[in-house]
């Protein structure tokens, strides 16, 4: 079965894109990683979305104009990659999150756009959608769902291993033979890039290669203050996200800080924010390896900083296990679409918090009936990525 998953992360930069072809082969899902992309969001949609999202006040008709043109961002990507990478069976579309609810501990809710059926109307192919909700009404976070990939395909590395991505949001599955648990760590990029693109520092929005970060001094007095927020003490499972680290964040924590503190600074500091925040997760894990995936795998300041904080831990992308690592989500959203397809759960309680695994997302037909695959009894034991 041919699937494209297709995610606009957390950074909400643009779309990324995998065509997956799965295969089950005894317990085992093999996974044949064929087209990859990136479409950048224009400008202009891009300016309009980050002036939409909280804590920003919107309307519901600028709402509506977004879900539709992000909806017709995706098909033009989806189209593309039927194009380049030959026809699929079904799409798999996170589309773009505009809000995350959490309140005491617990998602409430979860709100992505991007209408679906433009995709579908566009390709032809049935779309699976909107897959987060159904984990959070069964008490769960609804994220971070790359968890169910990284218990397939990490679940037999010896001693325990942590997939760690770094999108705007920083996540971590930890993963244990047959046993896991994932949440969201913290800020990754978000703050980062908040500041680069509030600035005017680099005109692609984010800290190219690190060399800001690089360039300046961590502002202890800032970085303790950063580090006293009340989410990084809450106990697993959590999810958090732009609600609550966004630009206005940074300035709180400024104002909150003796001394002034220069631009470089200020990136070096927030990037040292996710090395800390991360680092001292990964240690609590005890795993010996954390495979590291998404934006910030390609930030050296960040990779560096984590090795040198993790002596005993081996750190490597997560290329080096099939998974790209700019397309880890988008593949992970693939496998959701070929678990949904026949019937089998695309979570895993302990990687969420839900009472119970469930069947995930909202299916918009395509231009012909809806055919789906027989229903499977059992889910795989692992995943095989290949290219």
């Amino acid at each position: 079965m041919r699937i494209l998953g297709m995610i606009s992360g957390t950074s909400h930069d643009g779309i990324d894109a995998a065509i997956v072809e799965f295969e089950l082969t005894g317990g085992v899902l093999e996974g044949r990683v064929g087209y990859t992309a990136s479409t950048p969001y224009p400008e202009e949609l891009r300016a309009r979305l980050i002036a939409a999202l909280p804590p920003a006040p919107t309307t519901l008709a600028e709402v509506c104009e977004l879900d539709t043109l992000i909806g017709q961002r995706f098909a033009d990507a989806a189209a593309a990659a039927v194009a380049a990478g030959g026809p699929v069976d079904l799409i798999v579309s996170h589309g773009q999150t505009v809000y995350h609810w959490v309140e005491g501990a617990h998602a409430r809710g979860t709100l992505q756009i991007g209408q679906p059926a433009w995709i579908a109307e566009r390709t032809g192919a049935p779309v699976l959608s909107d897959v987060r909700i159904r984990d959070i009404t069964a008490g769960g976070h609804g994220a971070p769902l790359v968890s169910v990939l990284d218990g397939l395909l990490l679940g037999a590395h010896e001693g325990g291993a942590a997939a760690l991505n770094l999108g705007g949001i920083s996540n971590m599955t930890v993963v244990r033979g047959d046993a896991l648990y994932a949440y969201d760590i913290g800020p990754a990029n978000a703050l980062i890039d908040a500041v680069v693109t509030g600035r005017g520092l680099h005109p692609r929005g984010f800290d190219e290669d690190g060399r800001i970060a690089a360039s300046g001094q961590v502002h202890e007095g800032l970085l303790a203050v950063l580090l006293d927020e009340p989410y990084y003490r809450l106990t697993p499972p959590k999810s958090t996200g732009k609600e609550l680290f966004h630009p206005g964040y940074v300035e709180q924590a400024l104002a909150r800080t003796a001394a002034p503190v220069g631009d470089a600074d200020l990136v070096a500091t927030l990037t040292e924010l996710t090395v800390r925040t991360v680092a001292q997760d990964v240690r609590g894990a005890g795993v010996g390896a954390l495979v590291v995936s998404g934006g910030g795998a390609r930030n050296p300041v960040i990779m560096d900083g984590l090795r040198a904080a993790l002596p005993g831990v081996r750190v490597a992308p997560s290329d080096e296990y099939g998974a790209p690592t700019d397309d880890k989500e988008a593949i992970a959203f693939a496998l959701i679409g070929w678990l949904t397809a026949h019937g089998l759960p695309g979570t895993v309680p302990g990687g969420t918090g839900a009472s119970a695994a469930r069947v995930l997302g909202t299916l918009t037909p395509g231009a012909g009936p809806l055919v789906l695959p027989a229903p499977l009894a059992a889910a795989p034991r692992s995943l095989v990525l290949t290219r």
